[in-house]
């Protein structure tokens, strides 16, 4: 999995490209966790090249938004393929997590 990285404002955009499954969720649980140390507190994933998502980066998303949470931070997610989002759905993610149909929605939010 590659993960690009930009900052829109005060919002980091996290933008994973492949597969988030048990492979790759601990490299990305650790690329989220210090950025969240590093003092981010505002922290979008753009999901729009994320082909796959398992249990395992369904959890580590949950870690990430606990984190945030517990610093006043924010955190949300646009850009969901068919596939991806049907995941949250299963899964009940869609209720705990912001969800949003792209970037300028998502970063509209922030304000």
């Amino acid at each position: 999995m590659q993960v690009q990285e930009s900052k829109k404002g005060t919002v980091l955009v996290v933008a994973p490209r492949g597969r988030l499954d048990a492979s790759t969720a601990g490299e990305f649980q650790r690329r989220l966790s210090a950025s969240i140390d590093g003092g981010e507190t505002r922290i979008l994933l753009d999901f729009s090249d994320l082909t796959n998502i398992s249990s395992a980066g369904l959890r580590t998303l949950l870690a990430a938004a606990k984190r945030l949470q517990g610093r006043n931070g924010q955190f949300a997610i646009c850009g969901l393929r068919e596939n991806v989002a049907s995941a949250f759905k299963r899964s009940g993610f869609h209720e705990i997590i912001k969800i949003f149909p792209d970037e300028s929605a998502a970063l509209a939010s922030y304000i």
